[in-house]
């Protein structure tokens, strides 16, 4: 219900903000020379456990979640298979196909996802773009999400997307990888 009266707001305020440029995003050349460097298919490969929270634009949490990723890699194509539990009891299951296109770029698509994910990584950090496909009280909204990723050891990632609709912030997913 809560989120049906932030989408109606957003969808109501979308006239104002009409012509506004989104946010402007911090640059992914400040983390070139942050260690330990991320090596995504090295990172993402194999089984890996997620902790998350979805925070609404006051920053009061919405949702908790845990995942299950299950990772793997051919050559420069990689699968992450993402099982979701929310607090609500609700399931979710993502796959995202990843592709490496070089020069630290990679792309990505998944059921949910409209059109093509597009990420770059330097040093520790990992930013890539996308719009989902959200499903919420029997309606799906088109949110696009700004997706950073911080290396914070060979184990441990640190996961903070922002997530807007017509340039407005709707909130924020916070997660936090362990690498089993």
């Amino acid at each position: 219900m809560k989120r049906r009266h932030l989408l109606a707001a957003v969808g109501a305020a979308a006239t104002t903000v009409v012509g506004l440029s989104g946010c402007a995003s911090q640059s992914i050349e400040l983390y070139a020379q942050e260690k330990p460097v991320l090596d995504l298919q090295q990172y993402f490969n194999g089984t890996l456990d997620a902790y998350g929270v979805f925070t609404d634009r006051s920053g009061a949490v919405v949702k908790r979640f845990t995942v299950v990723m299950k990772c793997s890699w051919q050559g420069d194509d990689g699968v992450l298979d993402e099982d979701f539990v929310y607090s609500d009891g609700t399931l979710q299951k993502r796959i995202w196909r990843l592709k490496k296109l070089g020069q630290g770029r990679f792309s990505g698509r998944a059921d949910d996802v409209v059109g093509e994910a597009l990420g770059e990584s330097r040093g520790n950090a990992f930013h890539w773009t996308y719009t989902l496909s959200l499903p919420v009280d029997g309606r799906v909204f088109e949110v696009q999400f700004d997706d950073w990723m911080y290396l914070m050891t060979d184990q441990v990632m640190l996961n903070k997307a922002t997530m807007s609709k017509f340039g407005v912030r709707l909130g924020e997913v916070t997660l936090s990888f362990t690498k089993r």
